[in-house]
């Protein structure tokens, strides 16, 4: 299995969450590969750079090293953002717009999107 770790998921690495660990652990003995999106690379660096976290940024890109991160290279992502977010417009569920882009980038890609984020669970088609 392929995973794209979602924000909340590299902060709790990053906080040294033992939970995600050990989930972490797990993945790489059985050498599953992990990736991150581009958005979720841009609000964990901003975040950190905002607060001047030197310590977590190298924290940060060490995670970088090991989950691969994955850019809006095409159209593809932005036609299944485009078309996530009408459809949960259309529902009146709305979520932010870097959620619907991860969510995207997952399913374009065909990964299993690693979310504490209970939003993620109204997009149709994503596999959390």
């Amino acid at each position: 299995m392929t995973y794209l770790l979602d924000t909340n998921i590299v902060t709790a690495i990053l906080k040294n969450n033992e939970i995600i660990s050990q989930k972490l652990e797990e993945v790489r003995s059985q050498r599953e590969k992990m990736f991150m999106s581009c958005i979720t690379y841009y609000e964990m660096k901003r975040g950190l750079l905002a607060v001047n976290a030197t310590r977590k940024i190298s924290d940060f890109l060490v995670v970088c090293q090991e989950a691969k991160v994955l850019l809006l290279d095409g159209l593809e992502i932005i036609e299944r953002a485009s078309e996530i977010y009408a459809d949960l417009k259309r529902k009146g569920r709305q979520i932010q717009d870097a959620d619907i882009l991860i969510a995207a980038t997952a399913i374009a890609q065909g990964l299993i999107l690693v979310s504490d984020d209970s939003d993620m669970l109204r997009v149709q088609g994503l596999t959390v």
